[in-house]
């Protein structure tokens, strides 16, 4: 009898166990248990991380081609204030355009979940700047990347995978030292970063005023926004008047 009961409690518990932790081969997602989360599961997405606000938000499109906010997160860190980063060990967290493919997804990463972001991108290595491995990761702990704590990574990198494994083939992260407002871009007007930040200026505007993903390209070192280089025309619609960024880095 003895034998029996505790035959089931081993039992028991080892199950409890398969069915609440969490793997490298099968994901748990406490977060997102809601059918609108579910709704939402495969759309096509797109992320814009704000430091000086400490937020990363993520965006679904809908059937007409628009994104809409879906659900804000709070960034539990980042490294070396605001600015771009630009060489290895400056301990700075990112800032401007980078792409997300399958190939930078790191579902067995140290920090529990994480995706590359791509740093360097084209217009970083047209500048010299230096580093690797920049993340979007869990925990709490950052030398240059974003951490979300493994809490918010696990629901944020589902939404990834699962747009990256059902047609999307990468995601655009837009990525800003606060929110491009002109209040905002006024106050910080006597920074050291405020030439390189008014290239980024015009993407968060358009993005805000048509919930439309911003067209970016790169030229002598320097952003373009819904304007490709050799100054070929924008598809964007007529009617729309697109700003873009042809300021020269200080």
């Amino acid at each position: 009898m003895k034998l029996s009961f505790f035959i089931s409690i081993g039992i028991f518990s080892l199950s409890f166990f398969i069915n609440n932790s969490y793997s490298a081969t099968k994901l748990y997602y406490p977060l997102d248990s809601s059918n609108n989360g579910k709704k939402y599961l495969n759309n096509s997405i797109f992320i814009q991380i704000f430091k000086e606000e400490r937020l990363l938000e993520l965006y679904t499109k809908n059937e007409k081609g628009l994104f809409s906010l879906f659900k804000s997160y709070p960034i539990c860190n980042f490294s070396g204030g605001l600015g771009p980063k630009k060489r290895q060990g400056d301990l700075k967290s990112p800032e401007g355009f980078y792409r997300i493919t399958r190939a930078q997804l790191k579902p067995d990463s140290k920090y529990y979940r994480a995706f590359n972001l791509g740093f360097p991108n084209k217009y970083d290595q047209a500048h010299g700047y230096t580093g690797a491995y920049l993340m979007v990761h869990g925990g709490c702990k950052s030398i240059g990347c974003y951490a979300m704590t493994d809490r918010y990574i696990n629901e944020i990198y589902r939404y990834v995978e699962n747009a990256l494994q059902n047609g999307q083939d990468e995601i655009q992260v837009n990525i800003y030292p606060f929110k491009m407002t002109s209040t905002n871009m006024n106050r910080h007007r006597n920074s050291r970063y405020y030439t390189f930040w008014r290239q980024l200026q015009p993407a968060y505007e358009y993005f805000t005023k048509t919930n439309q993903l911003p067209v970016i390209n790169i030229q002598q070192g320097q952003y373009l926004v819904n304007k490709f280089p050799n100054h070929q025309s924008s598809p964007a619609t007529a009617d729309e008047r697109l700003q873009y960024a042809l300021t020269k880095m200080e």
